[in-house]
């Protein structure tokens, strides 16, 4: 026997309100349409969605990895030509929400062709988190910088902005006593440590706590300054320049820099050219952190830039600082370099007017999850820092 019991009429709205979520706080959106607490951090797992790209797999880690992703209802784009089996390997572009890649990375555990290291390795992409960037603070001790002309070359004049960079709140000062602009030349060792040696003897008398960086390319000049108490070398020729650099570094503690860069100052400028921007400077800085590792150098201890100006057209640069945190997926902290350079086309403006538009793009490199922003207006980009901290905790 059946009882059929009727409830009247249901009425069924005709007009829908939508909207796109563009919120990455997605456990709030969940939260705030009633969803359940308990249930709340592993839902919003399936809401995150990421896109990773693989580059140069063979054809049968190639068909695994697309076949595994199919079977957990993500994909995995690949060469036309794996298809046909006409290519033996092929880059690959794996998607889908967090839940389903940490699904992937499980059962490729156990499949062959060494694909439980490449488990491993999209799961460490899984762990990258978001950083506060610290502020560097540039002290230019030259007398050609691009920036501020030579007005810290005197040694009173640097010990006043020294203090003030400090006094403004930088994490980091980063002494130069090389200029490394377009069509620059290389300075002597002997130079630059006339200009370093005072600085930083100045610093350890007062025992100055503020971390310093001291931008050089120059071996010898790096193992000299190591006995001041440096925190970081900055590199800005990622080992090219001085094949001995790694060696200096890999002896020591320090942090390191390795920037990316495409000649030398002299000619770098020259038409530089690219396949991929983005893919060419990944492929680079891979490589690079790879034999730094080799010489015995942390990962930890290692800092990777991409050398904005160094290098690039305008074009090349924007596409750079757009896309910067796809960088974070070398597991490494990541600087930029962007105040006041020549690409934002402001050669006639003042310097305030440059770091307002520095300003402008660091509020994308800080959202990008930078780990370090090397600016010359320390103020400036301090107060922006606690704007946008602020901002997020609303």
């Amino acid at each position: 026997m059946f009882a059929l019991f009727f409830y009247g009429k249901i009425s069924f709205m005709k007009d829908f309100c939508l909207k796109i979520i563009n919120s990455r706080d997605i456990c709030s959106e969940l939260e705030s349409i009633g969803f359940d607490q308990s249930y709340l951090e592993k839902a919003a797992n399936k809401y995150r969605y990421l896109n990773i790209k693989i580059y140069n797999l063979s054809l049968p880690q190639t068909n695994i990895l697309k076949q595994t992703a199919l079977s957990v209802g993500a994909d995995c784009a690949v060469n036309r030509g794996v298809l046909t089996a006409n290519v033996k390997f092929s880059d690959c572009i794996l998607g889908g929400s967090v839940a389903q890649i940490k699904q992937i990375v499980e059962k490729l555990k156990y499949q062959q062709f060494s694909m439980s290291v490449l488990s491993e390795e999209i799961d460490k992409q899984l762990e990258l988190s978001k950083s506060e960037p610290k502020i560097v603070g540039v002290l230019n001790l030259t007398k050609n910088s691009f920036s501020d002309g030579g007005m810290y070359y005197d040694f009173n004049n640097a010990i006043s902005r020294l203090n003030e960079i400090i006094e403004e709140g930088a994490d980091v000062v980063e002494l130069g006593a090389e200029s490394t602009k377009p069509y620059s030349t290389a300075v002597s060792v002997e130079n630059q440590l006339e200009k370093l040696e005072p600085v930083l003897k100045y610093i350890c008398e007062r025992n100055i706590k503020t971390p310093i960086s001291v931008d050089t390319r120059s071996a010898e000049v790096a193992k000299r300054i190591l006995d001041y108490g440096v925190f970081m070398i900055n590199d800005v020729s990622g080992f090219d320049y001085d094949e001995k650099m790694a060696d200096v570094i890999s002896k020591s503690c320090v942090k390191v820099v390795i920037q990316h860069s495409q000649g030398l100052p002299e000619n770098m400028q020259d038409n530089p050219t690219y396949t991929c921007v983005v893919d060419d400077i990944y492929k680079n800085l891979y490589k690079k952190l790879k034999q730094a590792k080799n010489k015995g150098i942390k990962q930890e201890n290692i800092i990777l830039d991409v050398g904005i100006g160094f290098g690039k057209t305008k074009e090349q640069n924007f596409e750079l600082i757009k896309r910067i945190d796809e960088f974070k997926s070398l597991g490494c902290e990541i600087m930029l370099g962007i105040s006041r350079k020549s690409f934002l086309e402001l050669s006639d403006s003042s310097n305030d007017e440059k770091d307002i538009y520095t300003l402008a793009l660091n509020t994308l490199a800080i959202e990008g999850k930078v780990d370090y922003l090397r600016v010359h207006n320390v103020k400036m980009h301090r107060k922006l820092i606690d704007i946008m901290k602020n901002f997020k905790e609303i």
